[in-house]
Order: structure tokens, then C-alpha cells, then sequence
């Protein structure tokens, strides 16, 4: 028996209507579902918890990946393009680094979840 279904079918309208009045609209929707596939790639995730305590080169991410600085570039180019990461240039060096504290506030309430 599944314990999800509905025993009985009755649509409780006033609770349709306050979740369609605070639905958000299908851009954010879709913009929330890229941001969180994104997060849910491991070498991502890796990526943005390094970047969370400082801002390191692609060198400095493929080195700690063990990974090639090409994969390392064509994730930080997805991650640029969602506006999780950022980058600065120090002469011939890019460093990139979070975008904001809001992308660490993301991945530390992630595993605060998952650790209780």
C-alpha cells in the first residue's frame, strides 16, 4: 500500500489556491533546478567547497582534484556561467573565488542537513 496516496479524493481548495499564490514563477523554478544540478555534481561541489576558504588558480583546483586543468576549466565555465564563482586576474594568473557568501551559506546548510 502506498502511503503517499490519497485515501480519499478531496481536493482541499483553500490550500490549492494559497500554494498557487505563492508558487514561484517557472523562471525561477528552472533557474533554482540548474543552480542545485549544478551543486550536484561532485568535482562542482569540490570546487566550490575549496573555493569557499580561498581563491585558487585552475592549476591550484586540477592539482587538488587530480583531475586535468581542461576539466577543471570546462566546470568552472558552468559554474561562472550560474554566477557561483567569480574571478580576478593577478597579471598572468585568473583566480577564481565564490561569487558571494550566499553560494557558501548554500553548501553549509546542505551539510548541516545531511550531518544531523
Amino acid at each position: 500500500m502506498n502511503n503517499n496516496a490519497c485515501h480519499s479524493r478531496i481536493i482541499h481548495k483553500e490550500r490549492v489556491k494559497n500554494a498557487s499564490k505563492t508558487a514561484l514563477p517557472l523562471v525561477e523554478t528552472e533557474n533554482l533546478g540548474h543552480l542545485f544540478k549544478a551543486m550536484a555534481d561532485t568535482t562542482r561541489l569540490r570546487i566550490l567547497w575549496a573555493l569557499s576558504y580561498e581563491e585558487m588558480c585552475v592549476c591550484d583546483l586540477a592539482a587538488f582534484l587530480n583531475i586535468t586543468e581542461s576539466a577543471v576549466s570546462h566546470q568552472l565555465r558552468l559554474l561562472r556561467q550560474l554566477h557561483l564563482v567569480s574571478s580576478r586576474r593577478d597579471g598572468p594568473v585568473l583566480y577564481y573565488r565564490l561569487n558571494d557568501e550566499h553560494v557558501n551559506q548554500l553548501i553549509t546548510v546542505a551539510l548541516d542537513h545531511i550531518r544531523e
